[in-house]
């Protein structure tokens, strides 16, 4: 093994690991606790090894804590090395050094201690570090969970890495459980328990002897969690949220050769955590006790990983030609994001509303209340008390025990007729458009079908929705944008309407990729496309309307800017409307113009991402692009500049800049301030590096470790270097306080000069 390890006698008996120890990545490497009960080292895991802390002294070998959980396994010929200057890292068989995240620097030694603690000490024997402060999936005895602290589950038991659940202390006292890529809000939180009014200095606790619960900062029980159950004390115990999102404590008899017992679990209901059968799937009680179902026209995805989801088994045909049918899904709940409400509708006039809309793709109805959907649906699962019906668009079904051959004659049977019908198609498409222009224009009332969205517009149309484009709502660099009003039902409905100034080149690019791109996106993040004019030269975008103008208009106003609270919850829509763009559009989309001027505000002042025009769409295996230099100057990545390509880091880069902006509530550049804060990056690096972040707020009274948060987060993202940054879906891990964050060098300490 090639360890240092000597025995000394400290108030806890333990091993002491010296610098220049070793461990190679094999099944039997590790460095053992004083009992041997535990173990900090290598243990299989895939195709390679992970690296952590398990229970050695048991048959099983349980996993409890993982360094670097996300990664990919570690390669056989790999080594852990701690170093003679306290580093410990990963070394392959090259040489080549890996840092292991969240460890310090110069560590004088080192022990795993009979709790499950791995520790770390500087040459005063004082604690640098311990993984009991960086919980993975498990809490054990004597450790526990403050404030902010998370527990994430793992994907299996058989994989450690980062699953679809956690756990949270959170800060108004409450310890509770959410999917994960979800705010921490009622609507998605799927077990709680705790107390009104405790604040923020409860801690969970797990006792030797079993019992589980939360403890106040006066040191008082507030919730035992645990009540009424008779636990022994010699067993071991664990408390662990495992891969189905249930929170279960384990304990084992170390005198009989058995496997772990539960003592105790929430919730009770099974299918309570929400996307335990991913995306399209739904939870069934009913099912072999508890039993993933997928919609109708769907199949899992990988069978046996429900929390992969399911896909469509059937090919999607066209709204026009009546083939789709709709089969419904009752007793059924899921996450209503709709994007059209019919009220006062029956199930029949619900699915006929869906099945004649192109853009639903499922529809959700109760009680006289239909609301249409886009898929993928989430979170479902089946109750005999609800009679909501999910009613799911059904296309032609694909049979997949068909001979290639077979495949290959249908499939060219079936390009041959379309061609010619579309050859005869195209010309009564084409007049039937002509037709339906002057019907409107001749109706007087230019009628909204959101149902049908973005629909096309006449200049003529769009010239009276604006009344002659009276009132003017703002102004950019390719166009102006105008207020508009169009009925909608029995009502008018507000609209944004985007006029490009002149037909140059570069104004047709930007109307057909913002078309192209906001056409095909949907998100509560991103402002919604209701309708397009391409008529001769003029070009125009029909946008809905954000009754509290953007960003900049509240958080540079004085008499508008937004409190604390909700400038976190705003920051942390913008990262997921931009994780939306960066992580789940087809193709991948860079967005290249982030500032709060292009963030529009609604009427509950939920932000929402717009202009488009300058974006760029990535190809399936395209990570990186050349292109001319495009943004705002004082958001643009500083590749741009350089003329090197770029990549989704450069709107992780303006999404820094805007951090910074909604922390302070001003702009990034502002002269009319003294000299050094001037520049809000380098101020706010000065701010951190002297510990004075509450210049930042104007001593505004807000919660300093959220502040701490934020500014570290912003001072990651707009790192001279891309790869530095971080990815926006570990930026808001980060702002969600799920994950730690290292200190951020000074922003341009890596400055590249290639």
């Amino acid at each position: 093994m090639g360890s240092s390890v000597v025995s000394t006698n400290a108030a806890e008996t333990q091993s002491v690991v010296k610098p220049g120890s070793l461990l190679t990545a094999t099944v039997n490497s590790s460095w053992l606790s004083p009992s041997h009960l535990y173990a900090f080292g290598f243990y299989k895991q895939g195709n390679g090894y992970g690296l952590g802390i398990f229970l050695a002294g048991l048959p099983q070998k349980t996993v409890v804590w993982t360094a670097d959980r996300d990664k990919p396994p570690i390669p056989a010929d790999f080594k852990l090395n701690f170093k003679s200057n306290g580093r410990l890292v990963l070394q392959s068989a090259q040489g080549t050094e890996t840092g292991l995240a969240n460890f310090p620097v110069g560590a004088s030694s080192a022990s795993m201690l009979d709790s499950g603690n791995f520790v770390l000490y500087n040459s005063t024997n004082h604690i640098v570090w311990q993984s009991f402060d960086y919980p993975t999936d498990t809490l054990l005895p004597t450790q526990s969970i403050s404030a902010g602290q998370v527990l994430y589950s793992s994907l299996s038991h058989s994989n450690q890495s980062t699953g679809i659940f956690r756990l949270l202390m959170q800060e108004d006292g409450y310890l509770a459980m959410y999917p994960i890529g979800t705010p921490y809000t009622k609507d998605y939180g799927y077990w709680s328990a705790g107390i009104n009014g405790q604040g923020n200095d409860v801690i969970l606790k797990l006792d030797d002897d079993g019992h589980l619960y939360l403890l106040n900062g006066a040191g008082a029980y507030i919730w035992n969690l645990t009540l009424g159950e008779s636990y022994t004390k010699g067993f071991i115990y664990r408390l662990t949220i495992d891969p189905d999102g249930i929170l279960r404590l384990y304990f084992h008899n170390r005198n009989q050769n058995e496997d772990w017992t539960v003592a105790w679990s929430m919730p009770d209901d099974k299918c309570a955590p929400k996307g335990l059968c991913g995306f399209n799937g739904y939870c069934d009680l009913n099912v072999q006790g508890v039993g993933c179902k997928c919609l109708p026209g769907f199949a899992s995805v990988n069978q046996g990983d429900w929390g992969s989801g399911c896909e469509r088994d059937f090919t999607a045909e066209s709204c026009k030609n009546n083939k789709n049918t709709m089969e419904a899904v009752p007793n059924t709940v899921w996450e209503n994001d709709n994007y059209s409400v019919l009220i006062s509708s029956t199930q029949e006039n619900c699915r006929e509303a869906c099945l004649q809309d192109c853009n639903c793709e499922a529809a959700l109805f109760k009680d006289g209340l239909c609301t249409k959907q886009r898929l993928p649906l989430r979170f479902g699962r089946r109750l005999q008390r609800d009679s909501t019906v999910a009613l799911i668009k059904v296309g032609t079904s694909i049979d997949r025990n068909l001979p290639k051959e077979d495949i290959i004659i249908v499939s060219v049977s079936f390009v041959a007729f379309a061609l010619i019908v579309l050859a005869i198609s195209g010309i009564a498409i084409y007049r039937y458009r002509v037709w339906s222009y002057k019907r409107i224009s001749n109706n007087g009332d230019i009628v909204l079908r959101e149902d049908f969205a973005p629909k096309s517009f006449t200049y003529i149309e769009l010239e009276k929705v604006t009344d002659g484009f009276k009132e003017e709502l703002g102004r950019g660099a390719f166009g102006t944008v105008y207020k508009g009003a169009i009925k909608n039902g029995d009502s008018e409905k507000n609209v944004a309407v985007k006029r490009l100034d002149k037909l140059l080149a570069e104004r047709e690019r930007e109307f057909h990729t913002e078309m192209k791109v906001i056409g095909r996106t949907h998100h509560k993040n991103l402002v919604r496309l209701l309708g397009y004019c391409h008529d001769g030269p003029n070009r125009l975008l029909v946008y809905e309307f954000m009754t509290n103008g953007s960003l900049a208009d509240i958080l540079f106003t004085p008499e508008k800017q937004p409190s604390w609270d909700e400038r976190m919850e705003i920051a942390l829509n913008i990262g997921r409307g931009i994780l939306y763009l960066h992580e789940e559009c087809e193709p991948q989309i860079i967005h290249c113009d982030v500032k709060p001027q292009n963030i529009l505000m609604d009427e509950n002042r939920c932000p929402k991402i717009s202009d488009f025009g300058l974006a760029k769409l990535l190809k399936a295996d395209q990570t990186r692009t050349f292109t001319d230099i495009r943004g705002t100057k004082g958001y643009v990545a500083p590749e741009w500049h350089r003329k090197r390509p770029v990549t989704v880091k450069v709107d992780v880069y303006s999404f820094g800049i805007v951090l910074l902006e909604i922390i302070c509530c001003r702009k990034s550049v502002d002269q009319n301030l003294p000299e050094e804060e001037a520049i809000l990056e380098e101020w706010a690096y000065q701010c951190f590096e002297s510990g004075e972040l509450g210049r930042l707020v104007n001593n505004e009274m807000v919660d300093k470790r959220q502040l701490e948060r934020m500014v570290k987060v912003g001072l990651w993202c707009i790192l001279d270097e891309p790869s530095l940054r971080p990815s926006i879906k570990k930026v808001l891990l980060m702002l969600e306080g799920t994950i730690d964050i290292p200190v951020p060098p000074s922003p341009t300490s890596f400055l590249c000069t290639v």
